[in-house]
């Protein structure tokens, strides 16, 4: 599959979404992500698909940041 996929996993002007919504919410964005998927939350479908996106993203991240 290759990392390819990830350019076009998010919309063009989507970007930062998610991270402004976590920074909205006084929240880091994996913080945030975890609230988001806990059973229970109240979050809209498309917050939570957000959520499991940033969370793939970040098995990819480099070490050290």
């Amino acid at each position: 599959m290759g990392k390819k996929w990830m350019k076009g996993a998010v919309k063009p002007g989507r970007e930062g979404v998610f991270g402004q919504k976590a920074k909205a919410a006084g929240m880091g964005t994996m913080a945030f992500a975890h609230k988001v998927m806990m059973p229970g939350s109240e979050a809209d479908t498309k917050t939570k698909r957000e959520a499991n996106l940033a969370k793939t993203f970040a098995k990819y991240r480099p070490k050290g940041d």
